[in-house]
């Protein structure tokens, strides 16, 4: 039997529990994402394909790829395991919804978030609110620990709601008689399809894991460098706990902001690490 037929009669089992073939053409793409280079992508797809076996699990599978990642890249080590990273952030969405916040920081809006906001009817807490020009965003983080986890329709439904409960108090206002709003629901899993059918008949973005392409929340990250502290290796869960706790959440901040690191207690000799692993992945 052929190593090709081989592959295709084995199944892996992803987080929801469901089974799908193993395809070697997904981890090739997964590592090339993560900045890999084709002969450690070679290296590391043949070894995977020797190991592999009927019913293994996506998890086990992406960490013994990160693993051998890590020895031939550390950068790209790094970027591989950037959907743990976001895991990390947790348990808590509080630290979610500030990351998204620098996302659109970094897109040059003004960001606010965790905000009560007064509705014609009642008032709402958003989590992001962001505005650009004449775009008032106003944005639903659903922050998620499990893998294969999926947004309900529910969801879009209540923030179409009081979305345009919001913007109905605020169109009385001079300041908002030219302002579009914008519903997001943002999350780190995915979306229903009933979820995504309802969003797009209703005008609702949707930024989820894997959705929508290329403007996904996991190719957003990667293509404009803004990463979790959570995906850097030199510190401790402790450490980068008290960042968190400090709402510094993302590489690009702690850079900007590297004597934090003295302020939270972290020796200068791993302070001096840090702030090479920040440099390098700015780098990638």
């Amino acid at each position: 039997m052929s190593e090709e037929m081989k592959n295709n009669q084995i199944r892996i089992k992803k987080a929801s529990g469901d089974l799908e073939v193993f395809d070697p053409q997904k981890l090739k793409a997964s590592l090339k994402n993560a900045g890999a280079q084709e002969d450690a992508i070679s290296e590391i797809v043949n070894d995977i394909e020797e190991w592999v076996y009927d019913g293994v699990s996506t998890h086990k599978l992406y960490s013994r790829a990160y693993s051998l990642l890590n020895r031939i890249s550390k950068s790209g080590a790094m970027l591989y395991k950037l959907k743990k990273a976001i895991i990390e952030l947790g348990p808590s969405g509080y630290p979610f919804e500030r990351f998204i916040g620098e996302i659109f920081r970094h897109r040059g809006y003004e960001v606010e978030v965790g905000k009560i906001v007064q509705g014609a009817s009642v008032s709402h807490e958003m989590d992001v609110l962001a505005l650009r020009d004449n775009v008032q965003i106003l944005a639903e983080c659903k922050f998620s620990v499990k893998q294969g986890h999926s947004v309900s329709i529910q969801v879009p439904l209540y923030v179409n709601s009081r979305v345009q409960d919001i913007a109905e108090k605020w169109r009385e206002d001079e300041r908002y008689r030219d302002i579009q709003f914008e519903a997001w629901v943002v999350t780190n899993s995915r979306f229903s399809p009933d979820s995504i059918q309802y969003s797009n008949k209703k005008g609702i973005r949707l930024m989820g894991w894997d959705y929508p392409g290329e403007e996904a929340l996991k190719r957003v990250i990667e293509k404009e460098k803004i990463y979790p502290i959570t995906i850097l290796s030199k510190l401790n869960k402790s450490e980068k706990r008290d960042l968190i706790n400090a709402s510094v959440v993302t590489c690009g901040q702690l850079l900007d902001e590297i004597d934090i690191l003295a302020k939270i207690g972290v020796p200068i000799s791993k302070r001096r690490q840090v702030q090479k692993e920040l440099e390098t992945l700015a780098e990638v």
